[in-house]
């Protein structure tokens, strides 16, 4: 008995519409050029403007220093408007490195306390509020903050300051007389409230990308939730924290009116940061600024100079360390 065998052939596929390639491609290629060509005159332009910022400011300051009678940077004085002018910025850098550091010493741990706080220890319903509020302290402005220090954290720190004298004050760092306490050490406790959101916020979003299957890894092997945080987390932001540190210090080193309103300015350079004296680069211009006259301006200008070449090696050191530190750049959520 024979079967037949039906073999059938598949019909050809229909035709296919006829495709535009050049026009898709030349569409595609229109749109890269454009993006590239925004994105390099976006950079070129914010070199140019910071080339031009830094030409105005070292000519401004070349036509103060070659009539300036003292050391621009070992004079304690500041009078640009005597005759013969004589400033320097010695009080001034020391201001403004010590208040700085004062408070990047007391944000940054709290800072990062906070952060963790947030994204692995809060429940929800605890953790979005704070978040919330927290990002609402990053928009509070300067003069308010500054009013704040004035009218309610100095005389409030008179007591702080008493128990560190009774018990640090034979170091003369910490040793204080009494009266009002508008010091470097008042100063650094303001600016560590104001850049404690900035510093918290940058590292928040940091330990949210931290790698899900590091951590988990971390506890099938048994580690508790610190030392997840310790061996995967924490390396993994190293980065990101180091940035919001630094975002917080060019802030401290720029802030004006907070400083302003809680330093006594002085033109004694003294080791001890509880005593009032002392000043800033910020709130110098800012102070001087009004009674300056058009030499003044430019000493002033000077000074402005050297926080902004502070800045740019602050900026350049924090870039280095990153650049380090790159052993988790690649790691995925």
């Amino acid at each position: 008995m024979s079967t037949d065998t039906d073999i059938r052939t598949p019909a050809p596929p229909p035709p296919e519409a006829p495709r535009e390639p050049g026009r898709r491609r030349s569409a595609t290629r229109l749109g890269d050029r454009v993006f590239a060509g925004l994105s390099k005159g976006s950079g070129i332009t914010l070199l140019v403007i910071m080339g031009a910022i830094a030409a105005f400011l070292a000519y401004r300051a070349a036509l103060a220093l070659s009539k300036n009678e003292g050391n621009f940077l070992t004079t304690f004085e500041w009078n640009a408007n005597a005759q013969p002018p004589v400033f320097g910025i010695a009080v001034l850098a020391f201001g403004t490195v010590v208040s700085s550091v004062i408070a990047m010493v007391i944000a940054v741990p709290i800072a990062v306390g906070i952060a963790l706080f947030i994204t692995h220890y809060a429940p929800r319903r605890l953790a979005a509020p704070l978040a919330y509020v927290i990002d609402l302290l990053a928009a509070v402005p300067s003069i308010v903050y500054g009013l704040w220090g004035a009218l309610f954290l100095v005389p409030h720190l008179v007591g702080p300051y008493e128990w560190l004298d009774d018990l640090l004050g034979w170091t003369v760092v910490f040793s204080y007389d009494g009266g009002a306490p508008r010091s470097l050490m008042t100063a650094g406790i303001l600016l560590a409230i104001m850049i404690l959101p900035i510093i918290t916020n940058v590292s928040r979003e940091v330990f949210r990308q931290s790698p899900q299957t590091h951590q988990e890894a971390a506890l099938a092997l048994g580690a508790t939730r610190w030392e997840v945080i310790r061996t995967t987390v924490l390396p993994f932001g190293r980065s990101g924290v180091i940035s919001a540190s630094m975002l917080g210090l060019g802030r401290a080193l720029g802030e004006t009116m907070a400083v302003a309103t809680v330093l006594s300015p002085s033109a004694i350079l003294s080791a001890k940061v509880l005593e009032p004296g002392g000043g800033t680069f910020a709130q110098n211009i800012a102070s001087a600024f009004k009674e300056a006259g058009e030499f003044g301006r430019d000493a002033l200008i000077a000074s402005g100079l050297v926080l902004f070449v502070i800045t740019l090696l602050v900026n350049g050191a924090a870039r280095l360390i990153i650049a380090r530190r790159k052993e988790y750049s690649g790691a995925n959520a």
